[in-house]
């Protein structure tokens, strides 16, 4: 997905020169988001999260590996009153994050603060994330196995999408740690890891529901959208998948409803 264009003043905080930081649009247009030219950068799945997400105005949600806060800035436009916290290692993003919240309205109830997702229980304590903390947890875990693919040459972008199933166990059990007992873990990952995932999930969730996302009709899932219940005993569900573009590579009227007009999906009711 191309960021939108952006409305609103074209304000530039000090700090995030143009040449390195694009100031881009998100939701028709909803929110504003800087983010950096060159490295990892929000798309589809940023704003699909966000959609796939449950929450109602006074929780307490966290997004980890945020980057610029896009899925969970996408979630706090759509919940008034929802508290967050955005959780990402690198420094440039973690300020980048804290920037858009606030110029996007949600300075008072967002933190954003430089944490690895793999960090032992007390440095998230010292954070303010304890144990049980979190109504909702949201993530997109870093991906494109190793093993599998050759990594980009760029570090911000390695750092964001090349994985191992150490690492994608590691986010899980930090979700869980954060969930208070009945609170929801989202996330979205590539469609062809759902069996690691289901996996890791079987260490205290269950209530698992499925959406998978297709890029084209005939095609595989390109992507799984995936809530589970910490502590759930609800039956596995399946959803209807999300076509992305129909046969002439348009966007469909469902896909550009979620992606443009905040829409949400199925897995946001619980």
């Amino acid at each position: 997905m191309r960021p939108e264009a952006a409305s609103g003043p074209a304000d530039r905080p000090d700090g995030f020169p143009a040449e390195a930081w694009s100031d881009d649009g998100a939701l028709g247009g909803r929110l504003r988001l800087l983010q950096p030219r060159r490295g990892h950068r929000f798309g589809h799945d940023a704003i699909l999260l966000a959609a796939a997400t449950p929450a109602v105005p006074g929780e307490h949600a966290v997004e980890l590996g945020a980057g610029v806060g896009a899925a969970g800035l996408a979630l706090a436009q759509r919940v008034p009153g929802l508290r967050l916290t955005l959780v990402e290692i690198d420094a440039a993003l973690v300020a980048a994050a804290s920037e858009n919240a606030g110029r996007n309205g949600f300075g008072d109830r967002v933190a954003a603060v430089r944490l690895d997702v793999a960090a032992p229980d007390r440095a998230f304590a010292e954070a303010a994330l304890p144990a049980g903390c979190a109504d909702r947890v949201l993530m997109n875990p870093p991906f494109n196995d190793s093993r599998r693919l050759s990594a980009s040459p760029d570090p911000d972008r390695r750092r964001a999408h090349v994985a191992d199933e150490v690492l994608l166990g590691s986010w899980i059990a930090a979700a869980e740690r954060l969930l208070r007992p009945g609170g929801t873990l989202s996330l979205i990952h590539p469609a062809d890891r759902l069996a690691d995932i289901v996996l890791h999930l079987e260490n205290g969730f269950g209530s698992v529901a499925v959406l998978p996302v297709h890029g084209k009709p005939g095609q595989p899932a390109i992507r799984v959208l995936v809530r589970a219940s910490k502590g759930g005993r609800a039956p596995f569900a399946l959803w209807s998948g999300l076509l992305l573009n129909d046969e002439a590579g348009r966007p469909t009227a469902e896909a550009d409803a979620v992606l443009r007009h905040a829409k949400t999906l199925p897995l946001a009711t619980l």
